[in-house]
């Protein structure tokens, strides 16, 4: 049992990190972008009168970083070949995002926009994948031309994780001779649709409440008549681009259906395995960079005429940290590379529940240590002058989003007494 990283990723960390150094750090020193990254972070990337969204210089600056890293064949690394990428692997993508994270606040990894030099572009293998032919030239038209930026629209005001409660409905309507659907009902935290083309938007078209079965999905262009912005949410780390949109009598012709009528989950859940492990490895990340800067933080400061890092009441919350972060990266790295053994149906019937563990206690661990951090460097720990606060306000929605916390547990428990997954055999046998 080899628990090395491969000599090839290792090499290919520091390609990344050369990469770093000769593009991204000096197109973040220029024109005083350092602004959004220093204290004046929030809000230099804040449009404050103009609904809290990302200011248009700040969204810039993170698509030349993307034009740069695509350039450099690094932002599609996650890909298949066949669409410019190098097949990069669970196991891979879970170092790099970890490896990225542990540095700290950059250009080159900024999760608050759930930005990186080694993107994730979950919308290409959907449309690869559920897509059909004629929808097939949507991949490039988003990588290369940029005339195709798809937002999800999921959650609703009255339903989060119970999404097969959906209150929006689609109903088949003849509208001047054109075969379609028209669509009423409202979405929440519809990501990006200050700059969207198109909403994948998930509405009930047949079945009860509660059915899996019967809700589809629909590209919805994002300025047809009856979408509507109703306001954008305010949220602990600003800028925001989370808005609550209404649908009102909005038609749609067939062409825009996404996949099978009545599947549409299946393209909802395509994604959330390898979205979780990546996550997981970016908090992991942060978290790391949280321990260490306190550590050396505690060693070099000397109250009392004695080092920080002396006190017991110092060392002991820093040790668990750190030891809890040692456990998750090797859970984290092998269920990455378990998920590479398998398909997509085969994680979900036997990786499940590893990767909901790995997922929420990293996002608990970087939320734990990045408060740690805080209170180790005292007040200019609290002052945005340093990044703990600004790490702990974003990472802190993730045990929330792509699954709360309490949802993943419950998988969680449902694959340990065996009432899912491959232990319910087993229980059943024995007659439990």
């Amino acid at each position: 049992m080899d628990f090395n990283p491969p000599p090839e990723l290792t090499a290919y960390l520091a390609v990344l990190d050369q990469f770093i150094e000769d593009e991204i750090a000096p197109l973040q020193a220029r024109d005083d972008n350092e602004r959004f990254f220093d204290h004046r972070r929030e809000w230099a990337r804040t449009d404050w009168d103009g609904g809290g969204l990302p200011r248009h210089d700040w969204e810039e600056l993170l698509a030349k970083a993307r034009k740069l890293a695509d350039a450099a064949g690094h932002y599609r690394f996650a890909l298949p070949k066949a669409f410019g990428g190098q097949d990069g692997s669970n196991l891979w993508m879970a170092v790099i995002r970890e490896h990225l994270a542990s540095k700290g606040l950059g250009l080159f990894n900024d999760l608050q926009n759930e930005h990186s030099i080694v993107g994730n572009n979950p919308f290409v293998l959907m449309i690869r994948d559920f897509g059909r032919p004629d929808q097939q030239h949507l991949i490039a038209d988003m990588l290369d031309r940029g005339t195709f930026r798809p937002t999800f629209g999921l959650t609703e005001p009255e339903h989060g994780s119970d999404a097969t409660f959906m209150e929006t409905r689609a109903v088949p309507e003849i509208h001047k001779g054109e075969s379609g659907w028209r669509i009423n009902g409202e979405k929440m935290w519809t990501t990006g649709m200050h700059a969207a083309t198109h909403c994948c938007l998930f509405a009930r078209t047949s079945g009860a409440d509660g059915e899996a079965k019967g809700i589809t999905a629909l590209l919805v262009p994002a300025h047809a008549p009856g979408v509507k912005i109703e306001e954008y949410l305010w949220t602990f780390n600003m800028p925001t681009d989370h808005p609550r949109v209404s649908f009102t009598n909005v038609f749609v012709p067939d062409s825009a259906m996404f996949g099978p009528e009545g599947g549409g989950l299946a393209l909802a859940q395509h994604f959330v395995h390898e979205n979780r492990i990546r996550q997981a490895a970016s908090s992991l990340g942060a978290a790391v960079f949280c321990i260490e800067e306190s550590v050396k933080y505690a060693r070099a400061r000397k109250p009392f005429g004695k080092p920080l890092a002396e006190n017991q009441a110092i060392q002991f919350p820093l040790v668990e940290l750190a030891s809890t972060a040692e456990m998750l990266r090797l859970l984290i790295r092998k269920t990455a590379w378990e998920m590479d053994q398998m398909s997509k149906p085969e994680v979900e019937k036997r990786l499940s529940d590893k990767v909901s563990m790995c997922n929420y206690q990293a996002n608990r661990l970087v939320c734990d240590a990045a408060d740690r951090a805080m209170q180790v460097h005292g007040g200019i720990g609290y002052s945005r002058h340093k990044p703990f606060e600004h790490i702990y306000r974003h990472h802190r929605r993730y045990r929330i989003t792509e699954g709360s916390e309490e949802i993943q547990i419950r998988k969680v428990a449902a694959w340990l007494f065996g009432y899912l997954g491959p232990r319910r055999k087993a229980f059943a046998d024995a007659g439990l």
